[in-house]
C-alpha cells in the first residue's frame, strides 16, 4: 500500500487544496450534498478517487462511483487503483453481483436496475461521488443513498434543464482553479480563437432547449458551410492534429467525405460506431500526426487525448457545459505543446465568452435564472436582428452567399458612432444585397429575378431602419420602401454592365 504521503507527491498544491477542502467538509457534516468544479483538465477524476482512498482508510462504510457512460466507468476504475483502491465495477455485463468489495464504480442506468431488483443494498454506502454531475440522470437515484455524504463533480455547475436547478439538489459548491490560472500556471495550454461571424437564424431550438439536428444539418450540410469549413481549416490547422465536433451524423459524414476529396487524412465517429470500430478509430487517430475526426455526440466526455492541437466547433450551442467539453478536448498540457487553437463556426464564443474567461460560478449555483436570462438574452440577442423573412427556401436560391443577413441596429449605431449619416446604413445593405444578387446570378435578368425575390427581406430591412429613425412617418417608410427598390434594381445594372464591359475589354 501506498502512504498518504506518497499519495501525495501524485497532485498538484492547488488538487491538494482542494481534496482538503472537501475531506474537511466530510468530517464536519457527514450526511451532505456538496457539489465541486473544476475545469475540464484540471484532474477532477484524480481529486475523487484520492478523496475515496481516503475515506476508505477512515470509515468502515462503502464508496459508490457513478458514471454515465462505460468509458468513464473504466477511467475512473483505472485511477482508483493506481491510488491502490481495488474497486469493482456495475456494467451492465456485470453478473452476479455480490457486495463483497469496498468501492464500486457503476453506469447509472445499470445501478438504478441492481436497486430496483434488489441486488445491491445501499445502507453501508458512506460516501457517493458523482461525476459529470450536471446530468439530470444521476438525481432520482441519490435518494436510495440516504446517509450518506454525496459529492457531484463537474466543470460548469449550472444544469441544463433550468427547472432543475443545481442548487435545489446540491447543499453548497466549492470551486477549484480557475481555467487562467491552470494556463497561467503551465497545467492547461493557451487558447488561440478563430472566430467566423455565422448567420444562424435559421437554426431552431428543440424541447431541451439546444438547437435541433434537423436544423443543423440544413444548415452545415450547406454547401457554403462546408467549403467554409475546408477553407478554415486549410487556414487555421492545416497539418494539426484536429477534432471537429458537429450537431448530426449527416454533417459529419460529409466532413468526411469532403475532407477526404481534399486528401486530409480524416475518419468519422458516432455513437452508432461499433465499440470495435471505435477503438480502431482512437488508435488510428492517436498514431496519426496530422489526422482529423469528425464526430457526433462521443468524443466530449470519456476522451483524454493530449496531442489534439486544434478544436473545430462546426456546430452552435446553447449549452455552456458542451462548449467547455468541446474546447476542453485540445486543452491539455504537453512539453511539446503549450498552445492549442479554437475555430468557432457556430457564434458559440460570441454566446458564452472566450473559454478561459472568468465566470462567477458561485453566483451562477446560487442565482441560476438570472444566468439562464442572461444566457436566452445572448441567443436571443444573436438572432434578434434577423429577418424571419430569409428562409430556408430563400437561402436555397443563393447557395453562394454564406452571410444574408444584415443587422440594421449594429450598422445604425456604428454610424452614430462614427458621425456617419443616416442613410450610409441604407446604401450598404443595398450594396450586399447586389453583391448577394450577381454572385449567384449567371445573367442580368436571373440577378433581376434574385432581387424581386427579395422584396420579403427588404421590408423587413426598411422596418428595422425606420424604429431606428424614431419619428420618420408611414408616409416615409412607404417611400423609402420603392426607393430602395428602384436603387437595388439600378445598382445591378449598373455593375452588372461595368463587370462586362471589364470582361470584354480584358
Amino acid at each position: 500500500m501506498k502512504s498518504a504521503t506518497q499519495n501525495a507527491t501524485l497532485f498538484y498544491d492547488y488538487q491538494q487544496k482542494d481534496i482538503a477542502t472537501i475531506f474537511t467538509n466530510i468530517e464536519s457534516k457527514p450526511d451532505q450534498k456538496l457539489l465541486y468544479q473544476l475545469p475540464t483538465g484540471g484532474g477532477k477524476t484524480m481529486i475523487f478517487s484520492e478523496i475515496a482512498r481516503k475515506y476508505l482508510s477512515q470509515y468502515d462504510k462503502q464508496v459508490m462511483i457513478l458514471t454515465h457512460r462505460n468509458e468513464l466507468c473504466k477511467q475512473t476504475s483505472t485511477t482508483l487503483k493506481k491510488l491502490t483502491v481495488q474497486n469493482k465495477i456495475i456494467g451492465s455485463k456485470t453478473k452476479n453481483f455480490k457486495s463483497n468489495a469496498t468501492c464500486y464504480v457503476a453506469m447509472v442506468e445499470t445501478l438504478r436496475n441492481r436497486i430496483k431488483s434488489k441486488k445491491i443494498n445501499t445502507k453501508n454506502v458512506g460516501l457517493v461521488i458523482i461525476d459529470e454531475a450536471h446530468h439530470n440522470s444521476f438525481r432520482k437515484l441519490t435518494k436510495k443513498f440516504k446517509h450518506a455524504f454525496i459529492i457531484g463533480a463537474t466543470a460548469t455547475p449550472f444544469s441544463s434543464d433550468i427547472s432543475k436547478p443545481m442548487n435545489r439538489y446540491y447543499d453548497g459548491l466549492i470551486t477549484g482553479e480557475s481555467i487562467a490560472n491552470l494556463i497561467e500556471n503551465g497545467f492547461l495550454a493557451k487558447p488561440k480563437s478563430h472566430q467566423y461571424e455565422i448567420e444562424l437564424n435559421s437554426l431552431k431550438t428543440g424541447i431541451h432547449g439546444d438547437f435541433t439536428v434537423s436544423s443543423s444539418n440544413e444548415l452545415y450540410g450547406s454547401a457554403p458551410m462546408q467549403e467554409l469549413l475546408l477553407q478554415a481549416y486549410k487556414d487555421n490547422a492545416n497539418g494539426k492534429k484536429t477534432l471537429i465536433f458537429n450537431n448530426g451524423i449527416a454533417v459529419s459524414k460529409l466532413v468526411e467525405e469532403n475532407f477526404k476529396a481534399a486528401g486530409i487524412p480524416v475518419r468519422h465517429l458516432d455513437n452508432k460506431t461499433s465499440e470495435e470500430e471505435r477503438k480502431e478509430i482512437l488508435q488510428w487517430f492517436k498514431k496519426t500526426k496530422n489526422a482529423v475526426l469528425t464526430s457526433v455526440s462521443i468524443l466530449t466526455t470519456g476522451f483524454d487525448e493530449p496531442t489534439v492541437k486544434h478544436v473545430i466547433l462546426n456546430r452552435a450551442t446553447t449549452s455552456i457545459t458542451l462548449y467547455h467539453q468541446m474546447v476542453g478536448r485540445g486543452a491539455r498540457r504537453l512539453a511539446s505543446k503549450k498552445t492549442f487553437g479554437i475555430t468557432d463556426l457556430g457564434n458559440n464564443i460570441q454566446r458564452f465568452g472566450a473559454w478561459e474567461a472568468p465566470l462567477d460560478w458561485k453566483y451562477i449555483f446560487d442565482h441560476p435564472d438570472d444566468f439562464a436570462k442572461q444566457l436566452h438574452y445572448q441567443i436571443a440577442g444573436n438572432s434578434s436582428s434577423q429577418s424571419p423573412a430569409l428562409t430556408s427556401e430563400l437561402r436555397s436560391h443563393f447557395p453562394k452567399t454564406l452571410e444574408m443577413a444584415f443587422d440594421i441596429d449594429s450598422h445604425f449605431q456604428e454610424a452614430l458612432d462614427m458621425d456617419k449619416k443616416h442613410k450610409s446604413v441604407i446604401q450598404e445593405s443595398i450594396r450586399q444585397q447586389v453583391k448577394m444578387c450577381l454572385d449567384n446570378a449567371e445573367t442580368l435578368s436571373h440577378a433581376l429575378e434574385l432581387a424581386a425575390m427579395l422584396t420579403p427581406e427588404v421590408q423587413w430591412r426598411v422596418k428595422q431602419y425606420v424604429k431606428c429613425l424614431e419619428s420618420a412617418s408611414p408616409s416615409y417608410k412607404t417611400w423609402l420602401m420603392e426607393d430602395y427598390q428602384k436603387r437595388l434594381e439600378g445598382l445591378i445594372k449598373k455593375v452588372y454592365a461595368k463587370i462586362h464591359a471589364h470582361d470584354q475589354t480584358a
